[in-house]
């Protein structure tokens, strides 16, 4: 997969590329993650790249003339293509369903947008998917971009080790993780769950399934509604949803 940012500031996306599962992608040539400054694509010596809103307000706006520069010129670089995606609070909300749709592309573009947001046409002409991370704003869509790249990239196949680790991993079924320990079996007097240490995998295995259940019902309830649940595990469901609701005497 390729993978192209546009950005005002190209030095904030040297270090979380340079690390981790994000460097051993790169170097095992699974992706490749290019990052362009949207000022060199400007046509005044000022290197202009926002300007005042028309009728007024607070804050400025993107110019359009540079976006467009400077995705066009990118996109051309190559010959994949794939969805051009501004970081917005306006957008779409990033889950794993969506990650898992970007994995399969060819190539992302993605524009990290600033200020107070950018010209109405750029939206309508030029990108083709609004991205959010959630229903807060950040001081630019730089931070969005990283987390977009993370999440989409360790579901490529080859780069994560083992492929059975997202499976498992929260959200992928619709539930979160189940808790996970490790050594020592006893740490300050707190054992590890006897049914870990049995070393029956059936029984391991419908035990972490069920504690998914228990805790995406206690944590996140509002999961549940999308995810494939037995009728037992409906039930045990609801019964922890319920329980976990403060009484009305503690509000």
């Amino acid at each position: 997969m390729r993978i192209d940012i546009l950005t005002l500031f190209p030095e904030m996306f040297r270090g979380p590329f340079d690390e981790s599962i994000m460097k051993r992608a790169v170097e095992a040539g699974l992706i490749e993650i290019n990052v362009y400054n949207i000022r060199d694509y400007t046509n005044d010596r000022h290197h202009t790249v926002d300007d005042y809103p028309y009728g007024g307000g607070h804050g400025m706006v993107m110019k359009p003339e540079p976006l467009f520069e400077a995705t066009e010129a990118v996109v051309a670089l190559g010959e994949r293509r794939g969805p051009i995606v501004l970081l917005t609070p306006q957008g779409r909300t990033l889950d794993q369903t969506m990650a898992g749709e970007l994995a399969k592309e060819q190539r992302l573009v993605l524009i990290c947008g600033h200020y107070e947001g950018v010209d109405e046409r750029v939206r309508e002409h030029l990108i083709t998917q609004e991205i959010s991370i959630g229903d807060y704003v950040l001081s630019g869509g730089e931070l969005p971009a990283m987390v977009v790249v993370d999440a989409v990239v360790r579901l490529i196949p080859g780069v994560l080790g083992s492929a059975d680790s997202l499976v498992e991993e929260s959200h992928t079924e619709g539930l979160l993780e189940y808790p996970q320990y490790t050594r020592p079996a006893e740490f300050r007097g707190w054992p590890v769950p006897g049914i870990l240490l049995s070393g029956n995998h059936q029984e391991v295995k419908r035990w972490r399934r069920q504690q998914s259940v228990l805790r995406t019902a206690q944590r996140r309830s509002d999961l549940l509604a999308k995810a494939d649940l037995t009728d037992e595990e409906r039930r045990l469901a609801i019964t922890a949803s319920a329980e976990a609701q403060p009484d009305e005497e503690d509000t």
